[in-house]
């Protein structure tokens, strides 16, 4: 039993689901206005989740001859067998989905659950079946889900969005990349293997992480722009903070493109994301 539960944790995306899950709560955090109720917010948060659940369920699903090219991706459950790839599975995704976009219609309003659907939609669809295959610019559209979580949360708020959550989105955005493509830096190999065509198996080593640097200069300098519309200095403080690691393991990665030096890069992207979400959080918290 403790087994299978934690292959639907993985099947499921879960830790991925729970940072965007985040995202949404910063995009609450950063709107302007009266917050929603906590049932509210709590209910959104757990369709945002919900949704990133069944996208990331979607995509295991549909990259099953992909993961068994890839020494990183092989022992997933829908290579190995432990899940059967069926209809099954297929139905119970979409009506995770539709019962995420369903409770967050009736928490909040048609504009928030609209978000949570493309979310989903971007993270499934565009980027895994019809981009990843064919474009080292999958994970820069995809880089949108993301976006829609933050978009999501702040729509709980008001539907006409303000400009400090829609800077927060496009931050989320450009984060994605250099993200993704530090991690793909290591795992060139495997990519190439499986015909996936990442930015680091298209492009040059140098090429690819000065790239990786000039989207973290970009996206750490507008991450700080949100304190002239109305955020506070604990904001500044996490924004700062974070964003200066990450382009110093940016830069570390542009004068030595390695494998040891993209993976120093990934977590750092991770530590800045979680240091951006919750200083966005904890401003709102207690300025």
């Amino acid at each position: 039993m403790k087994e299978t539960a934690a292959l639907v944790y993985s099947v499921f995306k879960v830790r991925i689901g729970t940072a965007i899950m985040l995202t949404a709560l910063a995009g609450i955090a950063v709107a302007p206005g009266p917050a929603p109720e906590p049932w509210q917010i709590v209910v959104l948060a757990l369709a945002v989740l919900l949704s990133s659940a069944s996208a990331g369920a979607f995509n295991m699903f549909m990259e099953r001859d992909l993961d068994a090219r890839m020494n990183r991706t092989r022992g997933r459950p829908f290579v190995t067998g432990r899940f059967s790839a069926n209809g099954y599975w297929l139905s119970g995704i979409v009506l995770l989905l539709v019962f995420a976009i369903a409770a967050a219609v009736l928490a909040t309003n048609a504009v928030a659950a609209f978000y949570v659907f493309m979310g989903a939609f971007v993270y499934g669809v565009v980027y895994t079946v019809w981009l990843k295959r064919r474009t080292w610019m999958n994970i820069v559209v995809g880089g949108l889900a993301g976006s829609f979580a933050v978009l999501a949360g702040a729509a709980a708020v008001d539907p006409g969005l303000a400009p400090a959550p829609i800077i927060l989105a496009v931050v989320l955005f450009l984060w994605t990349p250099p993200h993704f493509w530090s991690l793909a830096f290591k795992y060139k190999d495997d990519y190439a293997a499986a015909g996936v065509p990442m930015l680091p198996v298209v492009v040059s080593e140098k090429a690819a992480a000065n790239i990786i640097l000039g989207h973290t200069v970009l996206l750490v300098a507008l991450s700080l722009t949100p304190v002239m519309f109305g955020l506070g200095w604990i904001y500044l403080l996490g924004a700062a903070t974070g964003g200066s690691l990450f382009i110093w393991t940016s830069v570390a990665l542009a004068r030595n493109p390695s494998a040891e030096t993209a993976i120093g890069n990934f977590h750092a992207s991770l530590l800045q994301l979680c240091l951006l979400l919750a200083a966005a959080i904890l401003d709102a918290w207690l300025l």
